[in-house]
């Protein structure tokens, strides 16, 4: 039984009965079935169901959003935001997916020589709470316009979100079977992934998790995609725009509570700036309203579940054990932690070196702009770094130096359906968005006339 509680009151909200394997396996038959139909389907036919998933996310954008907090805490606004995106998401691939597989001819001594684009058959996504809806449509999107089908194991704390989302594919018509939520625990993965009809798998989440399923798939000879988080660095030169920066530096760490693999969890200041800025980006951050996630007013909520608060609390111990210093904040109550501000952070603290998931950020200065990009190298994550400065020219040269999967400059990192997201590293690897998302889970086939 996985019960789903939450975060916010602590009470429990719905208790849902996981699958045996027998029904595991009778809806992995039924996907399968799905697939040999749908794979047929043109690009018209997968486009305009999409269109009417993204329609009905935005008529049912209130229900689904109370769902969202309910389940893991996001403020009630930012979760009306999250499922905007996902009917964009639903829109950009119902114009564009078509264009991604077309067949690429290239000109060979043949008398003709082409690539195509083929489906591979039913893929399975894990994904995390964070972004209950986001994740999955960032899979499931991309592999139905391909004419692949997909089976969901989501993240049982929002067991609501996922039923949801396959009640969702349903209501707009796409055929039974193309998406299914499985209701089951992580000890059921390695049995799924071993089934013949599992074709690939997609991973967002923990490094240890994305090891296992690697290891898992790896044994069958099944590809995998692997997002695994990252500790984006926040580099501010001496010549950045001062107020525009704090603004876009306090989004980027505390949207969603903080919670999110593409925050910018470490703050590096050039020295001539570093007392002004932190002052100025310590009053925005006291002057965000923590409280009920359901009210309007709210940008911190909750985070997730009570142990992720207490990992987070004692990566922010230790790193004070080691001579950081408590700027501001500092305090948690069971799932609330307060926005909290650690500065004289070094490289070899574990606020900088792991994952900080939640609204925690470390704050280190540096003299020289390459300082700061040893520092944004000095990780085994590698996400995304934002780079801030007027001198556009020399970030565009410092930024070929980062080893991240994406640099930013003057913005917070942020996933958008017309560019790749991916990174390097123990962040994982593969990319999901763009045409390189689509052409993940395909056949790229090559096809010779002579």
């Amino acid at each position: 039984m996985i019960t789903t509680i939450n975060p916010y009151h602590g009470k429990e909200l719905h208790h849902y009965q996981e699958l045996t394997k027998k029904e595991i396996k009778a809806k992995l038959e039924i996907a399968q079935q799905a697939f040999d139909d749908w794979k047929a389907t043109s690009f018209e036919q997968r486009a305009n169901y999409l269109y009417r998933v993204g329609t009905l996310l935005r008529i049912h954008k209130e229900s689904y959003a109370k769902m969202m907090t309910a389940e893991m805490g996001k403020p009630i606004s930012q979760s009306r935001g999250e499922l905007e995106k996902c009917a964009w998401l639903c829109d950009h691939y119902a114009e564009n997916a078509s264009d991604y597989l077309s067949k690429e001819h290239i000109k060979t001594e043949y008398f003709k020589s082409y690539v195509c684009y083929e489906p591979i058959g039913v893929v399975l996504a894990i994904m995390p709470w964070n972004y209950p809806f986001w994740q999955v449509f960032r899979f499931i999107v991309p592999a139905l316009m391909a004419g692949n089908v997909g089976v969901l194991k989501h993240s049982s704390s929002v067991m609501g979100c996922a039923e949801l989302i396959q009640d969702l594919f349903l209501e707009a018509g796409v055929p039974q079977g193309c998406f299914q939520n499985f209701i089951v625990g992580s000890g059921a993965v390695e049995a799924i992934i071993e089934n013949d009809i599992i074709k690939a798998v997609s991973l967002t989440g923990s490094m240890n998790a994305g090891a296992a399923v690697a290891a898992a798939a790896g044994k069958q000879i099944k590809k995998t995609l692997l997002e695994l988080g990252g500790t984006n660095a926040l580099v501010v030169f001496k010549d950045a725009t001062i107020d525009k920066t704090v603004e876009e530096c306090v989004a980027a760490r505390f949207q969603n509570t903080g919670q999110s693999c593409i925050a910018g969890k470490r703050l590096l200041l050039q020295e001539e700036i570093a007392e002004e800025f932190l002052d100025k980006f310590t009053q925005k951050v006291k002057a965000l309203v923590s409280g009920d996630p359901l009210k309007e007013d709210t940008y911190i909520g909750v985070m997730a579940r009570e142990d992720l608060a207490e990992e987070l609390e004692a990566l922010m111990n230790d790193s004070i054990e080691k001579g950081a210093v408590l700027h501001y904040g500092g305090t948690r109550h069971k799932t609330y932690f307060a926005p909290t501000i650690l500065t004289n952070v070094t490289a070899d603290m574990p606020v900088f070196k792991k994952e900080t998931f939640g609204p925690l950020i470390a704050v280190t200065t540096f003299k020289t702009p390459q300082e700061a990009i040893n520092l944004v190298n000095n990780s085994k994550f590698g996400l995304g770094a934002s780079l801030f400065s007027t001198d556009l020219k020399r970030m565009e040269e410092l930024a070929v130096q980062i080893k991240d999967g994406a640099v930013f400059i003057n913005h917070k990192v942020a996933s958008h359906p017309a560019l790749p997201f991916g990174g390097t590293g123990i962040s994982g690897y593969g990319r999901e968005l763009a045409h390189y998302g689509i052409r993940e889970f395909v056949n790229i086939k090559t096809v010779v006339i002579a």
